[in-house]
């Protein structure tokens, strides 16, 4: 290794960390020292004390006619969004920064707070004093709880009386010691019912005794006896730097230009996506802004233990912050550069939580184009830009991607991977297992069984093409019959339809009735004559098959639809509502939708729903590859002609 190419790493790894404190831009996150002041703010105005607790603690957007309005040097309003728990009571509190005074201080009614940290524990110690609960643990051969592993955590809700105006949580325990992977040692069957409010436990749920498993699932490098020969390593080198500028928060590449926010409730935002065709020319607006909405995870077993585990993911644990640090030159290449996240803890404490966010370019070894002819055969190298969050939910990680490649689309993609949710069972493997036991899952190690299980996540993307002057279309492509006579019997044409209404834009993927879904200008066409658009191109998905009148279902409405399309409001962000913990069937899009809103000739905002059913296998096991969904926002008649057609 050469001394410049070291000299040009060191000096492209500066470049690639990011230290920003004082904001430059209306949507950047807030800072350290901004989450302080406003600690600082809330104590003055007497909302806070040692006991008070914060479940959410983030910016506080400006309205997107402001930031659209807003030019450099401009005025900058800064506020901060707030959700503050004082013992049983929980309020929404908006802090206005610029004019240092807090703005609105609102009690949180009807809706219960996200999950905190401290909850996890709540309740733990009484429940294992709890005599049904040491009646449980000694049928199952545990009389001294010392190694005992025990959490509460988010029970699913099914608004019976009983749960109904409580703050619900269910306590389980594990036996882990020797493992690092404690989901073989976990006490199966036997859970609480407790109060975190009135910290009651109230009731304890014995499904029968199953014996602790002695299965060993670590995966760690530990437990290789050596790691596979690959030869021929590859080295991908960047001596001058990266092939993009990261400034602040604001990023370009090529002909691409964007905001990338890190936040702690979603991982990241990105923002004012716009494309400039050829220098000197305007930048012409693509989206206002896209980020993930919400993921919902129901289980597949009807045992107590594991029909309430039906997780709102996005929105329950956010306190915890959705993106944990990528690990450099593992999860994302060795020349990636890194962003940081400042998340606040339950104390509002604001906490730096390292690389959480890479930006690097690849090259995949396929062509952006080519064409064979005898005379003057050509092809163009393509080159993408991806921008990678890691995020740890539980058990699960998600890699959650966007790739902006040099034709002028954009790839949105998930990888999961992590450990798979399994239960201990008597049954050593499916061949001593009852028939009905291979119904609600598979057998992955001796005595062990993991969970089927779906897997949804909502987009929210604010698209403006050329402009917030926009119109939604489906294209359906029909057959139609030719003339008796014609040697050909039929063919397909294109049907445009145009809906006019929310309930009308309510669509799913249905490969029997094709069509494409664009979003088009009102304001802008090409030179063929055609509007502007970019068409929102899914990839592969799955239906719920989940029941209408399931609750789970009911409470996460947004996996009803692989698409929806809202007219832009400022406040409507999240597909399960803002606070889906414990929450009523019907939050978030479903009630938005309820009304019927005009979309037709308006700013308006698409979601599209990623469904996956999840039947697990032996080789997910004892840690899943990855495995990856995508969908596209694909240019149509955005442009003249071929965007890559000047590439080197």
């Amino acid at each position: 290794m050469t001394k410049s190419f070291l000299f040009f790493t060191f000096i492209a790894a500066l470049a690639a960390v990011q230290t920003v404190n004082a904001a430059s831009h209306p949507l950047d996150p807030l800072s350290y020292q901004e989450i302080w002041r406003v600690l600082e703010l809330v104590r003055g105005a007497g909302h806070m004390d040692r006991d008070t607790r914060f479940s959410q603690l983030t910016l506080y957007e400006p309205p997107k006619r402001d930031v659209l309005a807003w030019r450099p040097g401009g005025e900058m309003p800064r506020k901060a969004y707030a959700v503050v728990r004082q013992g049983q009571d929980a309020f929404e509190a908006i802090v206005d920064l610029t004019a240092d005074k807090v703005a609105s201080w609102s009690p949180l009614s009807g809706v219960q707070p996200n999950w905190s940290k401290e909850d996890f524990k709540a309740v733990v110690d009484k429940v294992l004093e709890h005599p049904d609960f040491v009646s449980g643990l000694e049928a199952r051969g545990i009389t001294d709880t010392t190694f005992l592993d025990c959490s509460t955590g988010p029970p699913g809700y099914f608004g019976t009386e009983e749960e109904r105006g409580r703050r619900l949580g269910n306590v389980r325990c594990s036996e882990p010691r020797g493992v690092r992977n404690d989901w073989t040692r976990q006490v199966e069957g036997l859970s609480a019912v407790v109060d975190l409010n009135s910290e009651e436990v109230l009731r304890v749920v014995d499904d029968g005794p199953v014996p602790i498993t002695s299965t060993n699932g670590d995966f760690d490098r530990t437990t290789l006896e050596r790691p596979r020969e690959v030869p021929g390593p590859l080295d991908t080198r960047q001596p001058l730097g990266p092939g993009f500028v990261i400034d602040g928060y604001r990023v370009r590449w090529q002909n691409w230009r964007f905001h990338l926010r890190p936040d702690q409730r979603v991982g990241a935002v990105l923002s004012l996506l716009s494309y400039q065709e050829k220098p000197g020319l305007p930048a012409r607006s693509v989206m206002y802004q896209g980020h993930l909405s919400e993921i919902f995870v129901p289980y597949m077993d009807p045992s107590f233990g594991w029909y309430r585990r039906n997780f709102i993911d996005i929105g329950e644990f956010v306190a915890r912050g959705l993106a944990q640090a990528l690990l450099r030159g593992r999860d994302c290449p060795d020349y990636a550069a890194y962003i940081d996240t400042v998340i606040s803890n339950e104390k509002g404490r604001p906490r730096t939580v390292p690389d959480t966010i890479c930006v690097f370019e690849r090259e995949t070894g396929d062509p952006a184009w080519r064409h064979w002819t005898s005379e003057l055969p050509d092809s163009r190298r393509s080159r993408d830009l991806v921008v990678r969050v890691g995020a740890v939910v539980g058990n699960y990680d998600y890699l959650l991607d966007w790739i902006f490649r040099q034709d002028g689309s954009i790839e949105v993609r998930v990888g999961t991977t992590g450990i798979l949710e399994v239960k201990a069972t008597a049954a050593k493997n499916a061949l001593h297992a009852e028939p009905e036991a291979d119904a609600y899952g598979r057998f992955v190690d001796r005595n062990i069984v993991a969970v089927n299980h779906d897997h949804y996540f909502s987009y929210r993307l604010d698209l403006d093409i050329d402009g917030i002057n926009n119109r939604f279309i489906t294209d359906r492509l029909v057959t139609r019959r030719l003339p008796a006579g014609h040697p050909r019997r039929s063919l397909w044409v294109r049907e445009q339809h145009v809906p006019d209404s929310e309930q009308e834009a309510q669509l799913d993927i249905d490969l029997g009735r094709p069509a494409l879904w664009r979003v088009l200008s009102n304001d802008k066409q090409n030179s063929s004559g055609y509007p502007t658009s970019f068409q929102v191109l899914p990839g592969r998905n799955a239906n719920t098959l989940l029941s209408e009148d399931d609750y789970p279902r009911r409470r996460a409405g947004f996996i009803d639809h692989h698409l929806w399309v809202t007219p832009q409001r400022d406040g409507e962000r999240h597909a399960a509502g803002d606070h889906p913990t414990l929450s009523e069937p019907g939050m978030g899009l479903p009630a938005w939708t309820a009304a019927d809103r005009s979309i037709r000739d308006k700013d308006i905002v698409v979601w599209h729903t990623i469904g996956m059913h999840h039947l697990p296998r032996s080789e997910d096991w004892p840690v899943m590859p990855t495995m990856w969904y995508s969908f596209e926002l694909r240019p149509f008649d955005f442009f003249d002609r071929n965007p890559a057609l000047d590439l080197p």
